[in-house]
């Protein structure tokens, strides 16, 4: 009989070790790790973040996993939803974006609290964290046009690979990781509306869930629980329902040969991954020909039709909360036309009623490109104009941001990025010695190695 997906996969993600992984890989699940941890300790003051921790502290329950920053223990699955969270929640970690979006950090969690649960290594947990850029990524590729361009989430792709990388460290059998995806992949599809139109702590949440979720599904399944084993192409299935269109060859082929967290993308922006070409080439314009925002006139910024749908909303010209000004590319133009940089203090409550952005936000205007629509994703191709009050005209054009593996993050890069998430945690010895915790972490155990990032 042939091999269902969730079998395919199942089998490639049991039979992975350590010692299969190139030196490169291992050292980029590192600074994707350095990046993530980062992420996390900039989300520790949220609200969204301190709503769900004391939730589960209320909750209580088995002490089973540490809390990023705050040293909390709480029970793996909601350890995992809380730390997701706290890397998602500035809209600041990685971004892979072929037919579809994702976040593959966000699965990062799953891995450290199962790690910790099952007192892994370092070693196994590295593992782990490659299968959640493996499959995560191979599934932003598997619809034909992607999830999102039919109206759903990208928390869709996660639900099918977040029990993956728990199932990984649970030590589950080809039989239990199938079940575990079949679990967790029937009730997860989650619709676009949290990242369409207003935007609300959902937006960054709903991802976070579909981890958590995984965990759960895969302590089912180790437990004896089934799940539909073929879950992507059978009848009323992932691919019957949200079909038609799918290349299979793009999630189960050539497993192994290469491996995809090589091709991720981190972010040097604290904003919506569409944003970040045309704030690189914004920030360009108006610092090399230093002009300052009240000399503006007009800005034009030429997109792939896409992102004008999803970047020029109307409700994006005027954000009330920071999930809706971080996605909305009018006020993150501004904000960079305003201070001649984008950082997260861009989107405080504070920066949010900074008259001079509203000063100038409504002088940007987006225009749609079919030739740029052609482009994407293999390019992320962006045109910014500013015309002056003075009749000039400066203009500047770019195909992919800072941080794409093509112009990819330095290590100076990160290590700024970092500490500028850090910085209200940790003094700079801290921050150093991190760094060298993060760098070194297959030497550790889970358990020592997220002692180590509690403030």
């Amino acid at each position: 009989m042939e091999k269902t997906i969730s079998q395919q996969i199942a089998e490639f993600a049991v039979k992975l070790k350590y010692e299969d992984l190139p030196e490169n890989v291992v050292h980029e699940v590192k600074r994707y790790l350095y990046d993530s941890v980062g992420c996390a300790y900039g989300g520790y003051h949220t609200k969204d973040v301190n709503i769900l921790r004391d939730i589960y502290k209320n909750i209580a329950g088995t002490p089973e996993a540490t809390l990023i920053g705050f040293g909390d223990k709480l029970p793996a699955v909601n350890a995992t939803l809380v730390n997701s969270l706290m890397i998602r929640a500035l809209d600041f970690n990685d971004i892979y974006w072929k037919e579809d979006p994702s976040h593959p950090s966000d699965i990062i969690p799953a891995a450290l609290a199962v790690g910790e649960l099952v007192n892994a290594s370092m070693k196994e947990v590295i593992v782990a964290i490659v299968l959640a850029y493996e499959f995560e990524q191979r599934l932003c590729e598997f619809a034909v046009p992607g999830v999102r361009e039919r109206k759903w989430h990208h928390a869709t792709l996660t639900q099918f690979v977040s029990p993956i990388v728990a199932g990984k460290l649970l030590g589950l059998t080809t039989e239990q990781m199938v079940n575990a995806i079949g679990i967790n992949g029937s009730h997860n599809h989650t619709i676009g509306c949290p990242t369409a139109g207003a935007l609300t702590m959902m937006k960054n949440t709903v991802d976070p869930m579909a981890v958590q979720t995984g965990v759960f599904a895969a302590l089912m399944a180790q437990k004896g629980y089934t799940g539909t084993t073929a879950v992507f192409e059978g009848k009323e299935g992932f691919m019957d329902v949200f079909g038609p269109d799918w290349d299979v060859q793009k999630l189960v082929g050539n497993l192994g040969e290469k491996f995809k967290i090589l091709e991720c993308s981190m972010k040097a922006f604290p904003t919506e991954a569409l944003t970040h070409t045309h704030l690189s080439a914004t920030l360009k314009v108006v610092t090399e020909n230093n002009i300052s925002y009240d000399q503006i006139e007009s800005v034009t910024i030429t997109t792939i039709a896409r992102a004008c749908d999803i970047l020029f909303d109307p409700h994006k010209y005027r954000p009330e909360s920071r999930e809706t000004a971080d996605h909305s590319l009018p006020y993150c133009v501004a904000a960079a036309l305003v201070d001649h940089k984008v950082t997260t203090q861009s989107f405080s409550e504070e920066k949010l009623k900074d008259e001079r952005i509203w000063q100038v936000i409504d002088k940007i205007k987006g225009e749609a490109s079919e030739e740029f629509e052609k482009m994407f994703p293999a390019k992320q191709p962006s045109k910014v104009v500013v015309k002056t009050i003075d009749g000039k005209e400066y203009s500047e054009y770019l195909e992919y941001p800072k941080g794409d593996p093509r112009e990819p993050m330095t290590m100076e890069d990160l290590t700024a990025k970092f500490n500028g998430l850090a910085a209200g945690l940790l003094d700079e010895q801290r921050q150093e010695e991190v760094k060298e915790t993060i760098f070194n972490c297959e030497t550790m155990s889970c358990k020592d190695f997220m002692g180590k990032l509690v403030v």
